[in-house]
């Protein structure tokens, strides 16, 4: 019988089970079927604390019964605002602009360096981006994220950017074509996944690199964006990556953690010139995006009710505890896998023969972790490990007890 649902990035016609989750707490799912999960991938990448963390859900609950949605345009409310403070506070850019998923936060950000260039009577149309990125599904954001299989049937509505060669080794590559770039096409801004290429297979590269892509980009006036949705919120082992190069953006994109994972809700934080551009008596001027539910209070308070966490618990000692029982683990298994690495709590290396996404080894490896009771979805040849901070030292275990089966 056809399926009433159609699922992302699912194949239908290979008939694959879909395991029906009833209810999940910390790295924990359960089934319909009463089978108990372990989430090793953090529900793509957006589950931190764990799922169902006390203080989000009683935030969620409190706020439903208070306003559930109000138009934004004209019009606010504390949870965003008291949100909008702390994420200011916290991430050092001063202004937060609200949308729903990492996607649209990266076309929010794009949006804005295209109106910061038109508003300065300097129109600039050219995204210098990085080779093997990507920042969503969406046309903007696959314009914007590498050429493949994600994107080959959308191609005609997709527009042109500038792709550099994806950072490795010293980086100078690289740099060398960001500075002749930066010199050369005018273009509007760089688009980076900082320190992390998630998506396009794991790759990554030193906190020296984006540090001196920041020095080039601010060499020759070209505002620099950063899509945080997956590297935020601890993946990396600080608060954002960005950290680690000890630079600031001019543009931040943040999903996923926001919420801890318990709703959808993204941002674009701007710095002053940004939003100073769009400001005007001239009202042809201001910054033209929304959505219907831009800023919905029930997300702005798990996201408050999730800032709370990591100002009151201790995320950041669970996050260093993840990363090196992590990388106690990856060393257990270097010698059997191909490029194995760490960066704070991801590990990540390749199986096989190295074929790539469409390797047809990822469906099998799919099967044997779902048969075995592991969420791990596998980027092609690629498995990667990326768990919720709170996943005790069993459920790791067996995460890598299911991955050295297939090793052999």
């Amino acid at each position: 019988m056809t399926p009433p649902v159609w699922h992302p990035f699912t194949q239908h016609g290979l008939n694959e089970p879909i395991p029906v989750v009833a209810s999940a707490k910390g790295a924990i799912l359960t089934t319909t079927d009463g089978r108990r999960i372990i989430d090793a991938i953090s529900s793509w990448w957006v589950t931190t604390h764990g799922h169902a963390h006390p203080r989000i859900t009683a935030a969620i609950a409190e706020q439903a019964t208070q306003l559930d949605q109000i138009i934004f345009a004209g019009w606010t409310h504390e949870p965003a605002e008291q949100l909008a403070r702390e994420l200011v506070a916290m991430m050092g850019l001063p202004h937060v602009f609200y949308s729903d998923s990492g996607s649209t936060a990266v076309e929010v950000a794009v949006k804005m360096a295209l109106g910061f260039w038109a508003n300065h009577g300097q129109p600039r149309h050219r995204i210098l981006v990085l080779d093997h990125g990507y920042h969503g599904d969406t046309i903007g954001a696959m314009s914007v994220g590498a050429r493949g299989v994600f994107n080959q049937q959308y191609q005609p509505l997709l527009f042109d950017v500038g792709t550099l060669p994806c950072p490795a080794g010293d980086g100078q590559p690289t740099l060398d074509a960001l500075d002749h770039a930066c010199r050369h096409d005018s273009p509007a801004a760089l688009l980076v996944e900082p320190l992390v290429l998630g998506a396009g297979g794991m790759h990554f590269y030193a906190p020296a690199i984006l540090a001196e892509m920041r020095r080039i980009c601010d060499r020759h006036g070209v505002p620099l964006i950063a899509d945080e949705v997956m590297t935020g919120w601890g993946r990396t082992g600080t608060l954002l990556a960005c950290e680690q190069a000890g630079i600031l953006p001019d543009l931040l994109c943040l999903s996923k953690g926001i919420t801890g994972g318990s709703l959808p809700l993204a941002v674009t934080m701007a710095s002053s010139a940004m939003f100073e551009a769009h400001r005007s008596p001239d009202r042809a001027r201001m910054f033209f995006h929304s959505s219907s539910y831009t800023a919905n209070p029930i997300a702005c308070a798990a996201a408050v009710a999730n800032l709370a966490v990591w100002r009151d618990e201790p995320v950041r000692d669970r996050i260093a505890d993840l990363a090196r029982r992590q990388g106690e683990r990856l060393a257990h298994i270097a010698d059997r896998v191909r490029n194995p690495r760490r960066l704070g709590t991801i590990t990540a290396f390749e199986v096989g023969g190295g074929e790539g996404y469409m390797s047809d080894l990822a469906p099998r490896l799919l099967a044997h972790f779902r048969d075995r009771d592991v969420l791990l979805r596998p980027l092609g040849d690629t498995v990667y490990v990326m768990p919720p901070y709170c996943i005790t030292d069993a459920e790791l275990d067996r995460v890598y007890a299911v991955v050295e089966e297939v090793l052999g």
